[in-house]
């Protein structure tokens, strides 16, 4: 690993001793926690697996994944003893860990006014619901918006052919001002989902928009009005009622994304998205165009479940209409 120091927010990183600087001041810090931070510093804001931390922290032994999830809790602790640590130490859901808010690469750093690295997309619909803003002055609305985003990404997390980015990655930007261009590169997905909480007496409004992050183009937008007096039960039917309106609504845009971006090499779901489109029509003609897609699908990935099913469901409407 280079020896050069790293800077990130108020800290400084001499890998070469190594040691943790803030504001100029030694931060004692456990020496795993502060291996773990030298390997993602290492990294330069690409992300490190699990496997990879722990054969750096306990070369050649066997642990249990819960003595990392410790030592990565007492970095975040270390970095920001008011509990903003994961504003640093970003999890990246099903992949591990990286570092952000680097600002002082003295060797390899980003070019000036380059982007941030960019995440590779899921190969299927992904979306971030990111912090709701608290529009009152009231902050006890507080815990209510980051209830209601909670029980929204518990809601769509249900939708099965969707992927749903963790609390902890999206509430890293929680009062930041971020273009949803950048969250989309940094966290690796598509569409964001944004919203407001507005209290007036005893009734509040919860305006929401749906954002496809590469264009920053607007799909659906809409506000939802309630009482109070049942916080939770107001929660679960915005969440219901988000979930149910966006499922739809990103189906729709996806099978867009798949027809108006074709490739020469088009993946599976691309494949079985295309031949979705296809079916709407109820000609024979068209549902043995969906099933050639959908052939090409399963030869791809003979368990993708998706493209069995409505090749299935076409072979059926075939049959009954001969």
């Amino acid at each position: 690993m280079e020896n050069e120091e790293i800077s990130f927010g108020p800290f400084r990183l001499d890998p070469g001793r190594p040691e943790l600087r803030r504001d100029g001041q030694l931060v004692r810090i456990h020496p795993r926690a502060l291996g773990i931070l030298c390997a993602l510093a290492d990294a330069k804001g690409e992300i490190v697996s699990k496997d990879e931390l722990m054969a750096r922290l306990w070369p050649g032994r066997i642990v249990e994944e819960g003595n990392l999830h410790v030592h990565v809790s007492a970095l975040r602790k270390s970095l920001d003893e008011h509990g903003e640590g994961h504003s640093f130490v970003v999890t990246v859901p099903g992949r591990g860990y990286r570092l952000a808010n680097l600002t002082g690469l003295r060797s390899a750093q980003l070019a000036e006014g380059s982007l941030p690295p960019q995440l590779p997309l899921p190969d299927k619909a992904s979306i971030a619901v990111m912090p709701f803003a608290n529009m009152s002055r009231d902050p006890e609305q507080e815990y209510f918006a980051d209830g209601m985003v909670e029980e929204i990404i518990t809601a769509l997390s249900r939708i099965r052919w969707l992927f749903v980015i963790a609390r902890n990655s999206s509430f890293t930007y929680k009062g930041q001002a971020v273009d949803v261009k950048q969250i989309g590169r940094e966290l690796g997905v598509r569409y964001v989902l944004e919203g407001s909480v507005r209290k007036g007496g005893g009734r509040v409004r919860i305006s929401v928009q749906l954002i496809e992050a590469e264009s920053a183009a607007h799909l659906w937008a809409d506000h939802f009005d309630g009482s109070l007096e049942d916080v939770l039960d107001l929660q679960d039917q915005v969440a219901i009622s988000v979930a149910g309106v966006i499922e739809p609504a990103l189906r729709v845009a996806e099978i867009r994304r798949a027809v108006d971006r074709p490739r020469h090499d088009p993946t599976a779901y691309d494949l079985y998205l295309r031949a979705l489109r296809a079916i709407g029509s109820w000609e024979k003609q068209d549902y043995m165009e969906a099933l050639d897609r959908l052939s090409h699908a399963t030869e791809q990935d003979a368990a993708y479940g998706p493209a069995l099913a409505l090749s299935a469901w076409c072979h059926m409407v075939l049959y009954n209409n001969v």
